[in-house]
């Protein structure tokens, strides 16, 4: 999958949680915290060069 892919759908899901929270299908303190668990996979993604010449 491309960035630009990526990017797409991590907004994606962000604005999808925002509008469950509007709508109360969602507690608002979940809405709050739910960024903070899509962290994980921005930075499973990261590809890092540790040390060696990329």
């Amino acid at each position: 999958m491309s960035p630009t892919q990526e990017a797409l759908l991590l907004g994606a899901a962000m604005i999808a949680i925002a509008v469950l929270a509007v709508f109360d299908v969602i507690p608002e303190a979940v809405a709050q915290y739910a960024p903070l668990a899509l962290v994980p996979l921005v930075l499973r993604r990261r590809k890092t060069c540790a040390g060696r010449a990329c």
